[in-house]
């Protein structure tokens, strides 16, 4: 299953910055004739922003609290939701699209809110669609590896980028990563199709003293 980058151009969410999470209101999605994942996607959105938006990974995990950083956790969070939908059927691949557009839909609207013109939003989102399918491939092929050594150094690259997260940080995060994809991995599919997914609370990161 591959989700397809197209993206849609209106949708008045909320992400990026320190706003309440996205409520639906005139989303419009390119993909679809019909609006029949439009709830589903919504609660499953929301349910990658308000993870994706607690305040441990900007305190406590050393994620920088900037549109950079918060674009990366949501990314993360949506790659974990995807990893699971990859093994299901064609509702399930109609699913992940919805979402998908969803997300770049609320990107799109982000970027005209902060006062970017049509030509610069255009331009960010589709660097903002590489960069998602660049970590996307990046992480799929490290949890694949035996260890944690790329998928620390793909972490590193992109969710801190020009930070500079402790060794503790760094391994809590690793360890966070793996653990959402196991626990959202043994989730029913069925459950997805309701607009159910449950992430568990992030770990305390261990004391560098």
């Amino acid at each position: 299953m591959i989700i397809v980058a197209r993206v849609v151009n209106s949708a008045p969410m909320r992400m990026l910055g320190k706003i309440s999470p996205p409520s639906r209101k005139n989303v419009v999605f390119g993909l679809f004739k019909s609006k029949k994942y439009a709830d589903t996607a919504d609660r499953l959105y929301r349910s990658i922003i308000e993870q994706a938006r607690l305040p441990i990974f900007y305190s406590g995990y050393g994620v920088p609290d900037t549109v950079d950083g918060r674009f990366d956790m949501i990314v993360l969070h949506a790659h974990i939701l995807f990893d699971r939908l990859k093994d299901g059927d064609a509702a399930d691949e109609e699913l992940s699209q919805a979402v998908f557009d969803l997300m770049f839909a609320d990107m799109d609207q982000n970027l005209r809110e902060m006062g970017v013109g049509d030509i610069g939003v255009a331009k960010r989102i589709k660097a903002m669609a590489e960069a998602f399918y660049g970590r996307a491939t990046a992480y799929a092929v490290a949890l694949k590896k035996e260890g944690d050594t790329d998928l620390t150094a793909a972490l590193k690259r992109n969710v801190y980028r020009k930070s500079e997260p402790s060794e503790q940080q760094l391994n809590a995060a690793t360890t966070y990563f793996r653990t959402q994809i196991a626990h959202v991995g043994a989730q029913n599919l069925m459950g997805f199709q309701k607009g159910d997914v449950s992430f568990k609370p992030p770990g305390v990161v261990a004391s560098s003293s």
